[in-house]
């Protein structure tokens, strides 16, 4: 999800790479869950979070809509979140004490905070939130260790082809009959959401079998 902001007055200024040390290391935490409630439904999943979630979960994108996820409109089609409890907007993957029961499956907006993705020219860099994350003192650490994601390089491109995709889909949804948006975005949740993955088969390639699929069908 993209935001109107000023980059000046909510970051350092400075535009990062996967090389580059940042000062985003918070010492796991320790007991802080601030950044775990109050998320409204800005926690976004893309593809890749949602196969991360049902392949390490053992459980279905259905499973999952029952009480983790949701679904909401965000700029113009309609896309997963994370599902939040209460008057405090609590994910729903946060255990008593507070920790993150997913951890090593946490989507990729949580594996990169306090970091954000600054989208431009087709393609994004990261950017430091100053103002999100309230612990401290935080340590310098290189993005790509932060971020903690395998093959990164192809994860990044996968962002970037998914962003923009969604990005084109939206302009062209604008001149759709009614009709033909809800069946734009039926098709969209059920080939990159609701299908599963083949166990054993690379992500990635999949993925991209059905953006092409896609891509030939709207845009």
């Amino acid at each position: 999800m993209e935001r109107d902001i000023d980059m000046k007055e909510v970051s350092d200024g400075r535009l990062y790479g996967l090389r580059d040390m940042v000062k985003a290391d918070c010492g796991g935490c320790q007991g802080c869950s601030d950044c775990c409630e109050s998320m409204g439904s800005t926690i976004i999943l893309d593809p890749y979070d949602v196969w991360r979630l049902t392949t390490g979960l053992k459980v279905s994108f259905d499973t999952l809509l029952l009480d983790k996820l949701e679904l909401n409109v965000q700029e113009g089609i309609i896309l997963p979140n994370m599902k939040t409890e209460g008057e405090s907007e609590r994910c729903g993957f946060l255990n008593e004490e507070g920790r993150c029961s997913i951890h090593s499956l946490r989507p990729g907006l949580c594996r990169i905070f306090p970091l954000g993705r600054y989208y431009e020219n087709g393609s994004f860099q990261y950017f430091l939130q100053v103002h999100e994350c309230k612990k401290e003192p935080k340590l310098k650490v290189k993005v790509q260790k932060w971020i903690d994601t395998p093959d990164i390089r192809r994860n990044e491109k996968f962002i970037i082809d998914w962003h923009y995709f969604l990005k084109d889909l939206a302009k062209t949804s604008q001149g759709l009959s009614p009709e033909l948006i809800k069946t734009l975005h039926s098709y969209i949740l059920k080939v990159f959401y609701l299908t599963p993955y083949q166990d054993g088969s690379d992500f990635y390639d999949q993925f991209y079998m059905r953006l092409n699929d896609a891509k030939k069908l709207f845009l």
